[in-house]
């Protein structure tokens, strides 16, 4: 007898418009094997469940404290605190927190049971021309739950978007692909060396996927995160291009200006936000890239 495949979830988001086309149900999958300095999901990186304070929301009722069996948290000069070496994430603190301050930074789900959440939000698809979308983290490190839980997506008529850095097996992407309506690529530059300083890992793998994506027929539009000190200098975007300029099918980029609303993220998670030194890019800046790949023909369109 087959074991149920289940999925680590580290959040659904409903009614989101910039992750493929239309209104969709975006559900991020938890871990990847890249540790990009500027995450914006950082709390998909984590590899044992944590729960995640929001101290915005707290309303000082103390309900989380009196539940919480190991005595992990206390109150400080600050309001509330967790001490991390007592937390055993058990989520009793997230079960009695009535302001929604508290969450657990992943769910266990099967695929029957993220269909029945999916499957509420079928009206908003049909008449947006929308659909979900597996990002995350990296929703290739959980294939057989992807390409479950994509399966039944195609079986209900839904449109399947998979955001992706590209660092996978090969054959792990050929399945994926055979249930992927458009893929969202990420390219964050092409020299591996750079690559493996602000990600954690070289990008050949990446390139080559994106490659195969293109050769097997997959609808692709790559995503460029622009960061000043990273890639936006026009030796790097001219690398890109250059790299891109083969693969005939592909005709749109997104744009995506690093901001630092993740900042906050960050320092939830107690842990160091390695970009603090980067800036979003000037509008100057946005236009000259915008420019040069709309010289190249490609449509460009921005944060989405």
């Amino acid at each position: 007898m087959n074991s149920i495949i289940t999925g680590k979830i580290f959040d659904i988001k409903k009614y989101a418009i910039h992750d493929g086309p239309g209104i969709r149900t975006t559900v991020f999958l938890k871990d990847c094997p890249l540790s990009c300095w500027w995450c914006h999901n950082p709390e998909g990186l984590q590899q044992a469940p944590k729960v995640i304070f929001d101290r915005h929301l707290c309303i000082g009722c103390h309900d989380c404290e009196k539940a919480c069996p190991a005595g992990a948290i206390s109150v400080s000069p600050v309001g509330l605190v967790t001490d991390n070496r007592l937390c055993t994430a058990c989520g009793l603190c997230v079960d009695t927190c009535s302001a929604d301050a508290r969450k657990m930074s992943e769910q266990i789900l099967t695929v029957s049971q993220l269909m029945a959440i999916i499957q509420k939000d079928i009206l908003f698809f049909d008449e947006s021309g929308g659909g979900v979308t597996f990002s995350g983290g990296e929703p290739l490190l959980q294939p057989d739950f992807l390409i479950e839980a994509l399966s039944e997506c195609g079986r209900s008529e839904i449109h399947r978007v998979v955001d992706t850095s590209g660092y996978a097996g090969r054959s792990d992407l050929e399945q994926v692909a055979m249930q992927t309506d458009l893929f969202l690529y990420d390219i964050k530059c092409i020299d591996s060396k750079t690559h493996r300083k602000y990600t954690g890992v070289p990008n050949k793998v990446i390139l080559d996927n994106l490659v195969l994506l293109h050769d097997l027929g997959a609808e692709i539009i790559v995503r460029i995160p622009l960061i000043p000190g990273f890639n936006d200098d026009v030796e790097s975007m001219s690398q890109i291009r250059s790299f891109l300029r083969p693969l005939k099918s592909i005709h749109e980029i997104s744009m995506l200006p690093y901001h630092e609303y993740q900042k906050n993220k960050y320092s939830k998670l107690d842990i160091p936000y390695l970009a603090d030194t980067f800036s979003p890019p000037t509008q100057e800046c946005l236009c000259n890239a915008v420019k040069a790949f709309e010289e190249d023909g490609y449509q460009v369109r921005m944060g989405g």
